[in-house]
């Protein structure tokens, strides 16, 4: 009884290792080197937000409670993450909290632009959107057409898959660049 009022719920722990899983792939060098991700904080920043985004997806478009509380608590834990990684680089208490909501509002609004552009099909969409949010870019980037290469062949594994499968603890299937 006590495990179930103190103890870490399911859910958290199936989170942390998607987290751990996303954050792997993230950090994969062929996005830097090869796909011309910029190899800095906000690139990498923006990479564990793009996967993060990709999962959450896949799982919300598996009904159900537990997929709404497995995708709520990898947005819990990769948010906690990025505010221990801000309190190591020196932020203060004070200005952490601002960061968060704003980091946290980018997130909502990367993952709806990548699901409209997901859910249009077009190439064109896509693109612009990581022209914009990877790649900092006005317009669009030259090295965007290859992550959203990436990013369509990544949604189309991971559609298959599906959102019952992540729940059920496999590692989302990302696929080599």
């Amino acid at each position: 009884m006590l495990n179930r009022l103190f103890g870490r719920k399911p859910e958290k722990l199936r989170a942390e290792a998607l987290y751990r899983d996303v954050v792997t792939v993230a950090r994969t060098p062929d996005f830097y080197a090869r796909l011309g991700v910029p190899d800095t904080v906000e690139g990498r920043f923006e990479m564990i937000i793009l996967h993060c985004a990709l999962v959450v997806l896949t799982l919300k478009a598996q009904d159900g409670d537990e997929s709404a509380r497995l995708s709520q608590a990898l947005f819990d834990t990769m948010f906690d993450d990025f505010d221990a990684a801000m309190r190591e680089m020196g932020v203060g208490d004070s200005g952490v909290g601002k960061k968060i909501r704003f980091m946290a509002e980018g997130f909502y609004g990367r993952a709806e632009a990548l699901r409209e552009a997901a859910s249009q099909d077009q190439a064109d969409e896509l693109q612009a959107v990581l022209s914009r949010n990877v790649f900092n870019a006005e317009a669009d980037d030259a090295r965007a057409p290859a992550l959203a290469l990436y990013v369509n062949s990544a949604l189309e594994a991971l559609r298959a898959q599906g959102g019952a499968a992540l729940i059920a603890g496999a590692s989302p299937a990302f696929p080599a660049i």
